[in-house]
């Protein structure tokens, strides 16, 4: 049958993947507006050669924006979109976005459904003579282990195999940047994890520029370099993603990425006291109110000892963890834990609970 898999073009032999000239992308001091909404904010950004970025956030704080600006299909209000520190955003030296070595890759895909997936990847390499351009685009779907499949069409694949395809699209022509919006979104949860790595690999041996546009705070911490945290439009905090997680500069990052039990503590002698225990607290004013946030894991329980009375009100298998509620002597409102189920006493009966304060968070109260 015409287009079934296997059949046209020989598989090419397996091969890295072909490495891109990565460029540096700049945003400087870049707002957007749509007419009177400001969709971005006084932005400025530097992602190097071969970085890969997670730009992340939730609907609507122009993460897609500013993609679209660092493509060319949007022209920034104010500010600057900068390649290899050359201003390709406005004035005479305004780049389309076809000149500016930038590949693109949606959360749809955006396949042909009447071309086969040969041809698709093809579809971005008209600039070479035919024969080159297939050569290219089945080494790139030989990458993304497609390539028995360049022959078949589109719909004849499941998501994650469509999503590969997109991908070959993506690197055949050897984009100096690479800019990925919301690219896992439409997959379940274990073909995304699969689908994310290969990925990242391909990226990584291609060592080209990326941005990958994400709303999924594990998503960008397994994926980038960097993560830019934004909302209302504006950059919140920018960094590894061990740094923003584990120092988060406000309340609100921190909420991002973790759920939070968050209780009220006072100041003194440099250590928010709590009914939960003390949690050092650098650079709050003494006497200054505070919001202790603890993390589900950063809870212990056991039998006796020091520590404030606890009793398990709820509890709920998650595989190699349980969901507890813990009921703690001086809170009003129980609070969340995920324990290893051999961690959890087997009698609910005169517990005591600890904190891990490596996974603790102390924020002024005037700053939550």
């Amino acid at each position: 049958m015409a287009g079934r898999a296997g059949a046209g073009p020989k598989r090419v032999e397996a091969g890295r993947t072909p490495a891109s000239i990565a460029a540096k992308l700049s945003f400087d001091r870049i707002t957007h507006r749509y007419g009177e909404v400001v969709a971005v904010r006084d932005v400025s950004l530097a992602i190097e050669p071969g970085e890969i970025v997670c730009l992340l956030g939730r609907s609507g704080c122009g993460k897609t924006t500013l993609l679209r600006l660092a493509a060319g299909v949007e022209e920034p209000s104010q500010g600057r979109v900068l390649i290899n520190d050359r201003d390709v955003s406005g004035g005479p030296g305004f780049l389309p976005p076809e000149r500016r070595g930038v590949g693109l890759m949606f959360q749809d895909f955006a396949l042909f459904p009447h071309l086969t997936n040969l041809a698709n990847v093809m579809f971005g390499l008209k600039s070479l003579p035919r024969a080159e351009a297939e050569r290219e685009a089945m080494r790139a779907l030989d990458r993304v282990g497609l390539a028995a499949h360049a022959s078949s069409y589109p719909h004849m694949l499941s998501g994650g195999e469509q999503q590969r395809v997109a991908l070959a699209r993506a690197v055949a022509p050897r984009p100096s940047v690479l800019l990925m919006d919301e690219p896992f979104s439409g997959l379940d949860r274990r073909l995304r994890d699969e689908v994310r790595d290969d990925t990242l690999n391909v990226l990584r041996e291609a060592r080209v520029t990326s941005i990958i546009v994400t709303h999924d705070p594990e998503e960008a911490l397994r994926m980038g370099d960097r993560i830019a945290l934004m909302h209302g439009g504006s950059l919140i905090q920018t960094g590894a993603p061990e740094a923003i997680y584990t120092r988060p500069c406000s309340l609100f990052v921190a909420r991002f990425f973790c759920e939070l039990n968050e209780i009220a503590g006072t100041v003194r002698g440099g250590f928010a006291e709590t009914a939960v225990g003390r949690f050092a607290a650098p650079g709050i004013a003494e006497a200054a109110r505070a919001v202790v946030a603890i993390r589900p894991q950063a809870l212990r329980i056991r039998n006796g000892g020091a520590g404030p009375r606890a009793r398990i009100q709820h509890r709920q298998f998650l595989g190699h963890v349980d969901l507890v509620e813990v009921a703690v002597e001086g809170l009003d409102s129980p609070l969340k834990g995920r324990l290893l189920r051999a961690a959890i006493p087997q009698v609910n009966d005169d517990l005591r609970l600890e904190c891990d304060p490596a996974e603790v968070l102390v924020f002024a109260a005037s700053q939550a």
